[in-house]
């Protein structure tokens, strides 16, 4: 298991519970597959500097987690068809 650094941006106009379904759902793919979620640092909304398909704002997360790879690249793959998620980045943290 690795240390990674994972930060996701959600549609800025999502509701409240649907947006923390989302969230609950992406922290799922983590802890099923044998991770932890270490800490979870919530930006809130933010402006973008630029328009992302017609946005100009998103709602930024910030995570640092103890996953494995598999973990990891399924996060990966279901943030990329997730309409919900504009941007994600995964960075993988030194030991």
């Amino acid at each position: 298991m690795r240390k990674y650094e994972i930060m996701y941006i959600l549609k800025a106009n999502l509701e409240e519970a649907a947006r923390q379904e989302v969230v609950n759902g992406l922290h799922a793919i983590i802890t099923s597959h044998e991770g932890t979620i270490d800490n979870v640092d919530d930006w809130g909304i933010k402006e973008f500097a630029y328009e992302i398909d017609g946005d100009m704002k998103g709602y930024y997360t910030v995570l640092k987690v103890t996953a494995t790879t598999e973990g990891v690249q399924e996060f990966d793959r279901l943030s990329r068809i997730n309409n919900n998620v504009v941007r994600h980045m995964i960075i993988k943290l030194e030991a």
